[in-house]
């Protein structure tokens, strides 16, 4: 496809794993992977809590197996990461992944074990904005990437540091180590230098999106719930970002990653250049906004403020160790149970998704 495209269609639990493949191979799917190559399921777990909107649909990931299935795409394995608050085997129980990696017998490997992956040294070809500066002793990234696919399926939500989150950063858990913090001053810039890498090293990029459930307010995590019913997809990690922003009302070329990824050729980020199939978005404007929390509070004064000078006294030390169990108190034992898990057991109770959630197959 010359055009960047974008599928977006509104979808019903009734049907969705069946639309998954459509929306998939309408977007280009055969087109953009490697047959021959091995292609890496790169999921979204924000939370190890059974939040929807925050993290990958158990039918997400079982209509986008389906679809690579059905497209001739056999070899798939699965790469999880962590984060400094998420457990990503408890995430794939609670968020009911697990269970259908299971029934499709597809192997999950993880990051951060030594004996799952081998980290190694790599030299972009492409002039890096950032991340050479930040690693001077190299960016080291996951060897097993190299020469396969991958398939994305983050959702569609607001985010704290970049306004929004998508396929572009999906890669930041998976493509850098548990140093990846050392970017966050930096973050629009390093998901730009991570697209520009997985190009050189994969052998195809395609992106499953969620938007059942949007995620408004402060994410990756505590957000407010929206249901919408939508699934996207595309072979372009930055126009599938654009639309998701322009959706939720952001303009795509006001937020820093995807107007410099399209600056530099990486992708389409204008709205009016993107080939968008299905539904009509022009007066889409869920109006979302991304506000602060505990967090993003704490992040907007060392990540972005005057006080970012002392960042290596506060980040590049045992120091850090304090903040990662001040973020684990707050979100796991504050937050979700004074807000999360009340938000969660109204969607449950009152949604259609929630409801196909909650009796979805284990």
């Amino acid at each position: 496809m010359d055009k960047s495209t974008v599928v977006i269609r509104r979808t019903a639990p009734e049907k969705v794993l069946g639309e998954i493949p459509e929306i998939m191979a309408l977007a280009g799917l055969k087109e953009s992977l490697d047959r021959n190559n091995t292609t890496i399921l790169k999921d979204n777990i924000s939370w190890h809590k059974p939040f929807l909107s925050a993290n990958t649909t158990p039918w997400q990931l079982e209509g986008t197996i389906q679809g690579l299935k059905q497209a001739g795409f056999d070899r798939l394995i699965a790469v999880h990461n962590n984060t400094v608050v998420t457990d990503p085997f408890k995430g794939g129980r609670s968020n009911k992944l697990k269970p259908v990696y299971l029934r499709h017998n597809i192997r999950e490997i993880y990051n951060f074990l030594p004996h799952d992956i081998n980290w190694e040294t790599y030299e972009p070809k492409a002039a890096m904005k950032v991340l050479d500066r930040i690693y001077p002793k190299g960016i080291k990234i996951p060897g097993f990437f190299r020469g396969k696919n991958i398939v994305h399926m983050p959702t569609v939500k607001c985010h704290i540091y970049t306004t929004t989150t998508g396929s572009m950063k999906n890669a930041f858990g998976g493509l850098l180590n548990t140093r990846r913090h050392y970017t966050h001053s930096h973050i629009h810039e390093t998901l730009v230098d991570l697209l520009a890498i997985q190009k050189e090293i994969h052998t195809g990029i395609f992106t499953v999106m969620d938007g059942t459930f949007c995620g408004s307010g402060p994410g990756p995590r505590t957000m407010i719930p929206v249901e919408k019913g939508l699934m996207l997809a595309s072979a372009d990690s930055v126009a599938i970002d654009a639309v998701a922003a322009k959706i939720m009302g952001f303009d795509p070329m006001n937020i820093p990653y995807i107007r410099l990824a399209h600056e530099d050729g990486l992708g389409t980020g204008r709205i009016d250049e993107i080939n968008i199939i299905g539904e009509d978005i022009s007066d889409m404007d869920f109006k979302f906004s991304v506000g602060d929390n505990f967090a993003s509070r704490f992040g907007d004064l060392f990540w972005f403020s005057p006080l970012k000078k002392i960042q290596k006294l506060l980040f590049h030390t045992p120091l850090v160790y304090l903040f990662v169990l001040g973020s684990y108190v707050y979100h796991d034992h504050v937050w979700w149970p004074l807000a999360g898990k009340p938000i969660m057991e109204t969607v449950m109770a009152n949604t259609a998704w929630g409801r196909f959630f909650k009796g979805y197959p284990i």
